[in-house]
Parts: structure tokens; sequence; C-alpha cells
């Protein structure tokens, strides 16, 4: 029997600080989100940041969480809820970290006598912090505990014609009437180190104006490159004029080079240039959270009037639009059609 897990990022139980440190630590001390030795990632996230981070960071869960609890919790189960209606077998939710396990949710779905199973990682883009660890930690779990699954794995997506038409749709319908001079595309960043790390070449990715638009396997992996091609063909797709808009990264976290440009610079320069009117959308995320919420519609608007701006627009994930759980629920379906188990 055929069955279904979407597995997102995760959430804290609560905006309470001792469930924001417990998420923390165990998001910050995973080796594909802090990629350093295991003595130095205890130092840094045990020694520091949770003894200094969960109070301010709880303070921003608690500005964004809705009465029905964590915003991407409760998004991806309206997600899965519309999709389930689409399909004929079970679909199930968990998430990277938090208590939402991967491993409860394929205990689910072997509870209801699935034994193969479609793992889709909700995010458009590869990264090592993301699909990786997703793909990696779903893997040992079924080696340990459910060794007579067949798993199966939806790839990045960010190129995919039917998605970009799905955001495109879902950007233009947000911004219908909307009067703005730039349109910012801000995704979340990650260390310039993870993307070498990633290149399959080893010698592709030189992080400079060339080589994510120059072709090369290393680009299946890369996420700079996928980045930037979805905001290529958004553009392309929305006939949006060159100099109308850019691409950012943000959320990055130490000394270490981090994807540039900034997404809280970049919002600060248009402000300073003279741009009064600009939007915003965060493609690397499906589901509003935390990051988008907080830190573009909160503190990045803070950012803009301070620097003279008017007015700011932020375009939501695409969380259970209608579009985006046909295309979901569509791929689904060309799956457990295709004898070879994928699409």
């Amino acid at each position: 029997m055929k069955g279904v897990l979407l597995v997102n990022l995760g959430s804290p139980d609560s905006p309470e600080p001792k469930d924001v440190k417990r998420y923390l630590g165990e998001f910050l001390m995973d080796e594909r989100v802090i990629d350093v030795p295991l003595w130095a990632r205890i130092l840094l996230v045990k020694g520091i940041i949770l003894n200094t981070r969960p109070k301010a960071s709880a303070a921003a869960y608690k500005k964004i969480w809705w009465d029905e609890g964590s915003p991407l919790i409760v998004l991806s189960e309206r997600l899965q809820a519309k999709i389930q209606e689409q399909v004929d077998f079970p679909v199930s939710l968990a998430m990277r970290y938090g208590s939402m396990t991967i491993k409860k949710g394929l205990q689910e779905l072997v509870d209801k006598g699935v034994d193969e199973v479609f793992l889709i990682p909700l995010y458009p883009q590869f990264a090592m912090a993301t699909t990786e660890t997703i793909l990696v930690l779903a893997e040992e779990i079924r080696q340990a505990h459910f060794p007579q699954l067949k798993i199966q794995d939806l790839k990045a997506f960010y190129n995919n014609s039917n998605y970009i038409d799905v955001l495109s749709n879902s950007i233009e319908s947000h911004l219908k009437g909307k009067d703005y001079e730039h349109l910012l595309f801000s995704y979340h960043g990650v260390p310039e180190r993870h993307i070498r790390k990633s290149d399959v070449t080893k010698s592709h990715c030189t992080i400079d104006g060339s080589c994510c638009a120059t072709p090369s396997p290393a680009h299946e992996f890369c996420y700079r490159h996928q980045c930037k091609e979805v905001t290529r063909l958004v553009a392309k797709k929305l006939n949006l004029e060159e100099g109308t808009f850019s691409t950012s990264f943000q959320s990055r976290l130490g000394f270490d080079p981090w994807l540039q440009p900034y997404t809280d610079r970049t919002i600060e320069r248009l402000g300073k240039e003279g741009t009064k009117k600009m939007a915003i959308v965060t493609p690397a995320f499906v589901s509003d959270c935390l990051e988008t919420l907080e830190e573009i519609a909160m503190e990045g608007e803070e950012i803009f009037h301070e620097m003279g701006g008017k007015d700011f627009t932020t375009v939501p994930c695409l969380n259970d639009d209608q579009e985006f759980v046909d295309l979901l629920s569509n791929w689904i379906k060309d799956w457990a059609m295709s004898e070879t188990g994928t699409i």
C-alpha cells in the first residue's frame, strides 16, 4: 500500500523560552545546519547560543503565534488535509525538528498498512540544511525501525514549470492592484561553505557573478543557483523589467560569510536610494513561519520605514493555496501510477 509523508521544518511546542530552547538545541546541533566539528558545535550552541538566544527568539515567536498554535504547523496541517481530500491513500505530516518527528510520521503510515512511501520535503530548492538533512534522517530511521518500507522522495522542484506557474500566479494575485516600484525575492540564507560542500564537481561553485548562470551538474544540488533560477523564471513569467526586481538572502547566523546580498541590507539600501513602495516574496518557504511573519513582515517593514520607505507589501507563502494543493496532489498521483516509483 502506498502513502505520503510531507515534511516541513518544525516549530517549538509553544512560544515559551523553555520550549524554544529545546527546539533550537535540536535544530542547531544538526551537523548539516551548523557544519563544524562536534566539539565546536557543542561549544557554540550549548555554551553560547542556548544561553543567550532562547529568550529573544521566544519573544519573536510570541509576536506571530496563532490561537491554533504555530503558524507553520497550522498551515502545514491545512495543506495535508487538503491533499488528503484529493488522494486515495494515507497522507501524513512530520517535521524535521520538534515533537512531530519523522519517526512518528512514518509510524502513522505503517500502522495504516503502508509499505511504499513518497517523501515530500516541503522545500522547492535543495540545501544541506533542509532537503538533505530530511532525507538522511528518514533513511536512518527507515533502516533502524522500518526496514520493510520502500521510500522515494520528491526532488527539488524549483524549476518545474508547473510550480513556477503556481508561484507566479500567487504573486500576481496578491500584488494585483498594488503600486510597487521594486519586488524583492528573499530566500533563507546559508553559509557560503554549504554551497561549496554541495558542489558535486568540487570546482564549479566559485560563488561569483558567473557560476550560477553557467550550466553544470553542480546545479542539481546548488541552493544559490536554484534560488536565482526561481527569481529568473518568475520574473520572465510575470514580464518584470530589469531593475524592478532582485534577489537577496535572509536569516544569517554567526560571523562566517553567508550568501549575499543580505535581505536586511537590501531593504535598507532600497529605502536610502529613494524607493517608496516595495513588495517582498519569500520563495524558499512554502509555509509562513517566523522568518516570514516576523523577520520580513515586521522587522523588514520597520527597516524600510526607517529608511524613508512608505508602502511595504509582503506576499504570503503558498501555504494551502488551492493551486499548490492541486500541484502536489497531481505529483503524488503521478508517483502512485509510475512503475518506477519516480515522477
